[in-house]
């Protein structure tokens, strides 16, 4: 088991490594687990609103029956059967009761259905942001740290920003700084 075990590990490494070395590809692949968490969300929402609308059709039926009872209550005592009035009563308030907790039901779907769209709103503005930062790095040139000999002060040739425009140690820092930037959206999306 050690063997797979290592191996394993071996391919993790490789595959963090390239995914380093190619963060546009990085970053493709958050967009598209942040894509899938936004799909998955609106069809949550969906859920809840096929509830909400159940619930609400149930509430309806319940009230009616409410009515009918009650109906039947005044009925039965306008004609002086308080038996049948005595019954009709506990059932309007069994109904009663129905009614309060299908009520309760439907607030908490209500809640359900806000924080979702919610969390909606967010995955969105968070698949824009990954966007941006994916068309960012499409654009950026390849970064590539430099060789020992030109590392440092001994370097100094190096160091071209001035003439050429072209700066390593620039390239490293927006490196640096844009794999910062991925792990904070993946840490977000984990929350």
């Amino acid at each position: 088991m050690g063997l797979f075990d290592e191996f394993g590990k071996f391919l993790e490494d490789r595959l963090d490594e390239f995914l380093r070395d190619n963060p546009h590809l990085e970053l493709q692949a958050i967009e598209e687990q942040v894509r899938e968490q936004e799909e998955d969300t609106r069809r949550l929402i969906l859920n809840l609103q096929r509830q909400e609308q159940q619930i609400q059709d149930e509430i309806l039926a319940i009230a009616k029956d409410i009515e009918l009872w009650h109906k039947r209550i005044s009925k039965a005592e306008s004609s002086g059967r308080e038996d049948l009035a005595q019954a009709a009563k506990e059932r309007e308030a069994a109904l009663l009761r129905q009614g309060n907790q299908k009520w309760g039901q439907m607030e908490g779907v209500k809640q359900n259905l806000i924080k979702a769209k919610e969390l909606l709103q967010q995955t969105q503005q968070k698949r824009k942001e990954v966007q941006a930062k994916a068309a960012e790095a499409v654009r950026s040139p390849a970064q590539t740290p430099p060789s020992s000999s030109t590392s440092g002060w001994e370097g100094a040739g190096a160091y071209r920003s001035i003439n050429t425009g072209y700066d390593p140690l620039d390239d490293r820092f927006r490196q640096w700084e844009m794999d910062e930037e991925i792990e904070q959206i993946k840490r977000d999306i984990g929350k």
